[in-house]
């Protein structure tokens, strides 16, 4: 067999989709990217949360947050993330979904970021 001509079979149809789509695929990079950027907010969230320094959540929605970023963490959730191509779909999605559920106390979490680094800092004498 050539190292020019690639084999035949279902992989060649998998790899002729994703040419054939890709500008589909390009246009979903900036979600992924959004997604992975608010999921550092969330983790930033509880971090404050748990210093006590933001209180300013229902604790329904901390805990919406806690429990999907601990599901991202499960090696052994309903896709294993060792499955190449789909382990972490799963953890995406329930990120996903959580996004949309505190999307509000997102908002108003970074809204308190932005007036926290925006005040005057005291000086300690």
């Amino acid at each position: 067999m050539s190292t020019s001509t690639p084999p035949k079979g279902d992989h060649d149809l998998d790899i002729a989709k994703v040419n054939q789509r890709a500008q589909e695929i390009e246009s979903k990079l900036p979600k992924l990217k959004k997604v992975f950027e608010q999921t550092k907010i969330m983790l930033s969230m509880v971090k404050d949360y748990w210093a006590g320094a933001y209180r300013e959540i229902p604790y329904w929605a901390i805990s919406a947050v806690s429990l999907a970023l601990l599901y991202v963490l499960n090696p052994a959730d309903v896709l294993p993330d060792v499955i190449i191509g789909v382990g972490y779909l799963d953890d995406a999605t329930v990120v996903a979904f959580c996004l949309k559920l505190v999307q509000r106390e997102l908002e108003r979490y970074q809204e308190w970021q932005t007036t926290r680094s925006q005040a005057p800092k005291i000086m300690d004498v």
